[in-house]
This record gives structure tokens, C-alpha cells and sequence, in this order.
């Protein structure tokens, strides 16, 4: 369950999540712009970065058997100091998950772990320990 709040300014992303109990928590690495040859694709392009990110999170989701909908919260980490590309970065994603708004995290960093690397998707999920 996703809030807003009556006490803070009004935005367009929920500001907390909460999991019910008898949920498992599943804790997903930074999903990064990886192709399946575990290669980064050189490219400036944050959105088709952020893309990949968001299918290859997908991927692993699935094979935990969930889906983005599970997501409780996200941390969007962006290679970048211009903040026109973290917006890029924030809507591409945002849109992947369409009405799912979870709370999330945006940050521009220095640099990330692979080369060419602009974009990564840290991510928490709650599925029900009795059906999945």
C-alpha cells in the first residue's frame, strides 16, 4: 500500500509504502544496463538505458516469481550532474511501471560500476509467502 501525505507538499510520487505482514521480501541487486552478452551498450541515450535496466529487473522479478507490481520501493542511481537526464531517467521509468507508483529514490552519482554504465535500478518487492 502506497501514501501520499496530507502534512507534506503535494507531489506526484508516494512518499511511503507499507508490506503487510505474511509477506516475503525479496531484495534485488542494482538491475543494470546490461545486455545478455554482459556487456553495456555505448551510448549517451538514458532512456534506452534505463530500458534495459527496467528488463532486465523484470527478468530477475520473474524468476522469483513476481513482477513490477510487487516493487515496494526503488533507488534510481544516474551516472550524470546535468539533472535533465535524471528527469529522462525518472519518466522512462516511471512509465514502465505505469499506475504502480512506489516510493522511490533519485540520485545523481559520479560514476557506476560498468563501463559506459549511466543508469542503475536498485529495487525491494513484497509477494505473498502462501501463493508465490
Amino acid at each position: 500500500m502506497n501514501f501520499l501525505s496530507n502534512h507534506l507538499a503535494q507531489v506526484d510520487y508516494a512518499y511511503a509504502s507499507r508490506v503487510p505482514a505474511g509477506m516475503d521480501l525479496l531484495f534485488l541487486a542494482g538491475a543494470c544496463p546490461l545486455t545478455k552478452e554482459g556487456i553495456v551498450p555505448e551510448s549517451s541515450d538514458y532512456e534506452l538505458q534505463a530500458n534495459l535496466c527496467v528488463e532486465n529487473l523484470k527478468e530477475a522479478l520473474k524468476e522469483c516469481d513476481a513482477t513490477l507490481e510487487d516493487i515496494v520501493y526503488t533507488r534510481i542511481l544516474v551516472a550524470s550532474q546535468n539533472q535533465a537526464d535524471l528527469v529522462t531517467t525518472w519518466e522512462t521509468i516511471r512509465k514502465e511501471f505505469g499506475d504502480h507508483d512506489v516510493p522511490s529514490t533519485l540520485s545523481g552519482v559520479t560514476v557506476l560500476g560498468y563501463k559506459n554504465q549511466l543508469v542503475e535500478i536498485e529495487a525491494v518487492a513484497a509477494v505473498d509467502n502462501h501463493t508465490k
